[in-house]
Parts: C-alpha cells; structure tokens; sequence
C-alpha cells in the first residue's frame, strides 16, 4: 500500500464526491442550528415549558451573548465584514472564475452561513435595543431558530443539487 496515495486521496481537494465535504456541511448545518446567538436550542427548548429557573438561565445568557455580540460588531464590525466579504468573492472567483472545485464547495457552504451570521447580529442589536424576557424572549428565538433551518433546507438542497451536477457535468461519477 502506498501510503502517499492514501494520505493524498484522504486531503483531497475534491468537495462534492468527497465524504468528508459532506460531513463538515452536515456538522456545520446542525451546528448553526442548534446556536442562536450563542444559546443552545436544548436550554431554549427547556425554557418553553415556562420553568421559572430555565427561563432566567435563557435570559441571562442571551442578555451575556448580546452584550458580547454587540461588543464584537462596535470594534471588530467594519473589519469583519470586510474580510468576510473579501473571503467570499475569493472564494467565489476561484471557484467558478477559476474552476477550482475546493472555491465552490467552500463558496456555496460560506454564502449561505453568512445570511445566518446577519440573521443572528440583527437579532442581537434588536436584543440590545428592546430586551426580551420571558415567554416573548422564547417565541423570538424559536422564530429565528425556525428562519435559520428555512436557510439551512435551502442551502443543503441547493448544495447538493449543484454537487450532482458538477459531478454529472465533470464525469466524476462515471
């Protein structure tokens, strides 16, 4: 066994045929929807129930994450989007400019997180403005947390619509 080929074939730069592509959409998918804006849907959906303690647990650590999110978007905000947006266009430019299959799987799983990221620092600055607490604080998240799994749907159909026709379209399969 030639261990190069092994090692060579398992960091692959091919995304739509390789498992591990589809691994890291499919873990970074359920991670961003199981976080809003740093709380864990598990606490969110404890708090729904009305238990007074998980309720006050879901109130403070929102009201820390917005605080921090907040925080982070007033000193880094102008320098992230910017690097964000200059990591996307690379990607999409090397990608479909390019044909660089590693740019397009990379560009189709980053666009869509990116919707998701302005999803959660708007929640964050509505947060900020006008706090939530109680029930009203749970429906809120639930309404965002039901917006980002529209996202996610439509992210991993489009994915893996335009991972088969690359692959049909590059031969791959056959």
């Amino acid at each position: 066994m030639d261990w190069t080929l092994a090692i060579a074939r398992l960091i692959d730069l091919q995304t739509f045929t390789s498992v591990w592509y589809w691994l890291v959409v499919i873990v970074t998918w359920s991670i961003a929807g199981n976080w809003l804006i740093g709380v864990p849907f598990d606490m969110l959906y404890r708090a729904r129930n009305g238990a007074t303690q998980e309720l006050m647990d879901l109130e403070a650590l929102t009201d820390i994450n917005v605080r921090r999110i907040l925080w982070t978007d007033q000193k880094f905000g102008t320098a992230m989007a910017v690097l964000i947006g200059f990591i996307l266009c690379s990607m999409g430019v090397a990608g479909f400019f390019y044909g660089l299959e590693i740019g397009q799987g990379l560009f189709v799983l980053a666009a869509p997180l990116t919707v998701i990221l302005a999803v959660n620092l708007r929640l964050a600055q509505q947060l900020g403005e006008a706090p939530l607490t109680g029930i009203h604080l749970v429906k809120r998240l639930f309404k965002v947390r039901l917006w980002t799994q529209v996202v996610a749907m439509l992210a991993l159909f489009f994915t893996a619509l335009y991972g088969m026709y690359y692959a049909i379209s590059a031969q791959v399969l056959f």
